[in-house]
């Protein structure tokens, strides 16, 4: 057990940290409600091409030629490094599909004479609100799932906690796309899942430590039951979140510019993740007033002629 002198006070600067927290949760809503998310291909419908090109070809160079004519697409392999993936947004500039496949065409092989049309399809603006509701309804199950569960392997308040850590986590990341005005496409949705998956196994690390020091600790406050708590699992989190940044960090800067967004979003995550399993689960288990009643199990009665482990006298 740590020396409790030594350890950090943690919820000394529970008050700063719920500050810093309500700051960033009403600067994330604020810029959703103004400027929104920039939603990608897959929530607002548009152009899917597959073109062919006779040798390999990076799909930097292809993106480069689009944007040169002012194309904005998401470019990247599909099959063999031959076979190139388009996928173009609706164009504010013409409403005719036909022509705008024919026109990025003619603007790709100006610069590879040899480029083939493999196949053209529209994705429609519905399949992209059903993309959005769906998206939306696994990650509010995700989160009734979770407080079921934690509310059942702990305590109510715990899963309280436990679910407001994880909208924090949700909220701030979503706010951090709005405000950059980064491309929100499928692959963030599904880092948005990753985080909630990730920040959950972190708090549960810590919460375990600090129900059993509630049951072990019974002359400390609450307060300093969890302060110790936090203080024991400080070298596994940050362990594992150093860890983790370090290969989504790898991903970010190595990577192609097709999972930058995801990875970007993961790195996001894990950083809010960490801070809110120290700073706004259990601040806010103080909050809502743990007590060691609340975990320590009741005391058995002794049976007279019996003893404690009820073998007979």
């Amino acid at each position: 057990m740590l020396d409790k002198n030594k350890t950090i006070d943690f919820m000394g600067l529970r008050k700063l940290a719920l500050g810093l927290s309500i700051l960033m949760i009403l600067v994330s809503i604020a810029s959703l409600a103004l400027r929104g998310l920039n939603l990608g291909i897959d929530f607002t419908g548009g152009t899917v091409m597959e073109v062919a090109y006779p040798e390999s070809t990076d799909p930097d160079k292809v993106r480069g030629v689009l944007q040169a004519a002012e194309y904005k697409a998401i470019v990247q392999h599909f099959g063999s490094a031959k076979d190139i993936l388009i996928r173009l947004p609706p164009q504010v500039e013409t409403d005719d599909k036909a022509k705008l496949s024919n026109d990025v065409l003619a603007t790709l092989q100006a610069e590879t004479p040899a480029v083939e049309l493999r196949r053209v399809e529209f994705v429609g603006p519905q399949i992209g609100e059903e993309l959005r509701e769906d998206g939306g309804l696994a990650m509010l199950y995700a989160l009734i799932g979770i407080l079921i569960y934690v509310a059942f392997r702990f305590e109510f308040r715990f899963a309280v906690g436990a679910v407001v850590a994880l909208v924090h986590d949700v909220i701030i990341t979503l706010g951090f796309f709005s405000l950059t005005q980064i491309e929100f496409d499928l692959t963030v949705l599904a880092a948005l899942l990753a985080i909630i998956g990730y920040s959950l196994n972190d708090t549960i690390v810590v919460f375990d430590r600090q129900r059993d020091n509630f049951r072990l600790l019974r002359d400390e406050t609450p307060r300093e039951v969890l302060n110790i708590s936090i203080n024991q699992t400080l070298t596994r989190t940050l362990l594992t979140s150093m860890t983790t940044l370090l290969v989504v960090i790898a991903l970010y800067v190595f990577g192609s510019e097709v999972i930058s967004a995801f990875s970007l979003a993961l790195i996001v995550g894990i950083v809010v993740g960490t801070y809110s399993s120290i700073y706004v689960a259990s601040n806010l288990l103080l909050t809502l007033g743990i007590t060691k009643e609340a975990l320590i199990p009741p005391e058995k009665e002794k049976i007279e002629g019996m003893n404690e482990d009820g073998s007979v006298v």
